[in-house]
């Protein structure tokens, strides 16, 4: 009974979402194109007539680092890069959101906590 409703549901947001305009997009061709792969990494680059491009680099140990980029609907050049390593995957970019400052009463409460540990507690046992 689940897997039907969740089916039903897809069906109806599939269904609902907008149809997108006819675009260029769809006539794009590529003008470059470069895969190198290696025993000790690779290289690979992807550059479209509709600019939208690619490229990455990696190596034997799994570390990668690359880019991409495209033109925003509203025509803004749009372009992310990215480490992926022991770390994770940690992309950076203008549009990306970014955290809110830490505002200076509770970066201050916070230096006074680091500054000044509890005192064990007598009697407790773990």
């Amino acid at each position: 009974m689940f897997k039907a409703l969740m089916i039903c549901a897809i069906i109806g947001m599939a269904a609902a979402l907008p149809v997108a305009p006819a675009s260029d997009d769809v006539h794009a061709e590529v003008g470059v194109l470069k895969s190198d792969v290696r025993a000790d990494g690779f290289d690979t680059a992807l550059e479209t007539s509709n600019h939208i491009s690619q490229a990455a680099s990696g190596d034997v140990h799994g570390n990668i680092h690359g880019n991409f980029g495209w033109i925003s609907p509203e025509g803004t050049h749009v372009t992310l890069t990215y480490v992926a390593d022991e770390n994770g995957y940690q992309p950076s970019g203008e549009l990306l959101p970014t955290p809110h400052p830490i505002p200076e009463a509770i970066a201050r409460s916070l230096e006074w906590i680091a500054s000044h540990p509890s005192a064990p507690e007598h009697g407790v046992h773990h």
